[in-house]
């Protein structure tokens, strides 16, 4: 494989399923503990406030490759509130382009449960968020003196918006769902060209069942989430189980992810045309002791198409804050 060719196609994939999606780019970090990263109606839900820093690095040993960071905090507003707030600080490299951001959050939890044995609330919540994005041009023409004269080599292009993301999620004993629309309002930017989409809006839908293995503390957890892009019609699918150990100290965990885009590129082999769909399988592994949780994933991407060494690594850091006794005597580790 044509190591240029491998590279050009490598960022066809990251523009689809990155440059479509402003703001916090969808991975698999939202399994690490962390729903609220992406589905605002989970602010405050848990019995626990929760701080979770991510670190995720792409292509180690290539220059100017992918890397997010994230910081994110979430708690309920008092002992017995209805209400939860958040707020997200983030930022996220790709070659000449970044993206720094911050959201704000509000979500709302209407209980309907009859009493603490069993699990019933609906939840609404929106997050309102500024995010600055850059490209730079500083070392276009050092590199590269005959790039389109339409490029203005030795700036810094910056241009910021503001934005919306509406969602809502429902816990029903050990079954829980999720639904959120990112970017809701159509925000006009001129970073690359005076033609970009105002439409970025995104929507994504997550749902799972927590099944209780034996009386050994064991619990078994499949679920699946369903990504849209509104402007290009793109569609992914993840398909993913976890597995849960509650033990005196905490709970250990691991699972496996599978991602799939239902939309491909194409690419010239020699004398033929091929296609290639982003596939990737993540493994992550996860550790919740006494009040602290550590978790590391690894997605490797699959097909023709790739780096040797193309692994994506995530680690997730965090810390439960003014933790309540558990409300429900249910399979959900999302919420107790």
């Amino acid at each position: 494989m044509n190591f240029k060719r491998g590279y050009l196609l490598l960022l066809v994939f990251i523009t689809q399923f990155s440059f479509s999606q402003e703001g916090i780019a969808v991975y698999s970090d939202y399994l690490s503990d962390n729903y609220y990263l992406i589905h605002p109606s989970m602010a405050g839900a848990a019995d626990c406030a929760k701080v979770r820093l991510t670190a995720r690095q792409q292509w180690f040993g290539q220059d100017e490759a992918p890397a997010l960071q994230t910081l994110s905090f979430n708690t309920s507003l008092g002992e017995d509130s209805r209400s939860g707030m958040g707020a997200i600080v983030f930022n996220d490299r790709n070659g000449y382009h970044t993206q720094t951001g911050a959201k704000i959050t509000y979500a709302h939890h209407l209980r309907f449960s009859r009493s603490t044995l069993d699990l019933n609330q609906l939840s609404f919540g929106i997050n309102a968020g500024l995010i600055q994005s850059n490209l730079d041009e500083t070392s276009f023409y050092n590199s590269n003196p005959s790039y389109d004269p339409i490029v203005n080599g030795g700036i810094v292009q910056k241009d910021s918006y503001f934005n919306l993301d509406l969602g809502a999620s429902y816990f029903y004993l050990d079954f829980f769902t999720h639904f959120t629309v990112k970017n809701v309002i159509a925000s006009k930017r001129e970073l690359y060209t005076d033609i970009e989409t105002d439409n970025l809006r995104k929507y994504l839908w997550s749902t799972g069942y927590v099944f209780n293995i034996g009386d050994n503390g064991l619990l078994f957890e499949p679920s699946t989430m369903f990504q849209y892009v509104d402007q290009t019609k793109e569609k992914t699918i993840d398909l993913n189980v976890k597995v849960y150990k509650n033990l005196d100290f905490g709970r250990v965990w691991g699972g496996l992810s599978y991602r799939r885009s239902f939309d491909g590129a194409s690419y010239v082999d020699g004398t033929s045309v091929g296609e290639q769909k982003l596939q990737y399988i993540t493994p992550i592994i996860g550790l919740n002791y006494n009040k602290f949780m550590f978790a590391y994933t690894y997605s490797h991407l699959t097909g023709d198409v790739k780096f040797d060494k193309g692994g994506f690594h995530q680690i997730t850091l965090g810390i439960d804050l003014f933790c309540k006794n558990s409300r429900y005597d249910c399979n959900c580790p999302a919420v107790n």
